[in-house]
């Protein structure tokens, strides 16, 4: 696929995705949304990537600021909602689990972290695919807001059911009914954001992160202990603690296993095979 509103790049284990429409903030369309979802799934096939960052372009001063309004428009005058997308879509995430099988839900089926890189302010589906990345740093004085409520709009893309397990219900009801405008310092108070950092430090840190788990962490176990997080949150205690034993024998046979102990032996950076 042709990339018009995402740029695409991989090194040292990490991908980089950048939403690229800097005149128009970096706002969401039908195109971004396909080019996304084509480069989740190269990333995600790719065995040179372990880690998955999602930033926005810097040219526009923002992280995303929501649908484009030409879309919106759209949407009234066609009398329904069109998300703009085709059948032939890219499915990264799709085939592990029922849960993940939807729009945006697709993040938990991956099997390599998203750090969101928040450049800037987050509106609308900005604010949803800052929440489900798996860590999220963001910039100093960066804002946020569901934006829903203005459009007549009920709250999007499972926000509904995710916001509640991050932030807690009291918070996520203040910003789900308000559809207020929050800022970066607000969200770190929530327990939203992982990390509030200023501005020319945002990309380093969440670069020397990502390269930490890359280097630091088996692959394996990044992909295995990503999909126990998600899936648990629909299971009891016991069928959590039985999938990690089953997952434990099942590991414990992997040649990453046994050069992980190595490695720790001999003081030295493990080789994953992946």
């Amino acid at each position: 696929m042709e990339l018009k509103t995402i740029i695409y790049k991989v090194a040292n284990y990490i991908a980089t995705i950048t939403l690229s429409r800097p005149k128009r903030r970096n706002a969401w369309t039908g195109r971004m949304h396909a080019e996304y979802r084509h480069v989740l799934a190269e990333a995600d096939r790719d065995p040179d990537v372990r880690v998955i960052i999602v930033t926005g372009d810097p040219e526009g001063a923002a992280f995303c600021a929501g649908a484009d309004t030409q879309a919106l428009e759209g949407h009234a005058e066609k009398g329904r909602y069109d998300a703009g997308i085709g059948d032939d879509i890219a499915q990264p995430g799709f085939g592990v689990e029922p849960e993940f099988d939807a729009t945006f839900a697709y993040h938990f089926g991956l099997t390599k972290p998203v750090i969101a890189a928040i450049n800037g302010p987050a509106a609308g589906i900005g604010l949803v695919l800052a929440a489900y990345a798996d860590l999220r740093f963001a910039a100093a004085g960066a804002k946020f807001t569901a934006a829903h409520g203005r459009f007549n709009f009920p709250a999007e893309f499972g926000l509904s059911w995710l916001l509640p397990r991050l932030v807690g219900l009291t918070h996520a009801n203040d910003i789900l009914l308000s559809s207020r405008v929050f800022t970066a310092e607000e969200a770190m108070a929530m327990g939203f954001l992982n990390k509030l950092l200023p501005a020319d430090e945002l990309m380093p840190q969440a670069m020397a992160y990502a390269q930490m788990l890359a280097e630091k962490v088996a692959p394996g176990s990044l992909r295995e202990t990503k999909h126990q997080i998600y899936l648990d949150q629909h299971r009891d205690a016991a069928d959590a603690v039985r999938r990690a034993e089953a997952l434990l024998d099942e590991m414990s046979t992997h040649p990453d296993y046994r050069e992980g102990v190595k490695a720790w032996m001999e003081k030295r950076n493990a080789q994953w095979k992946g």
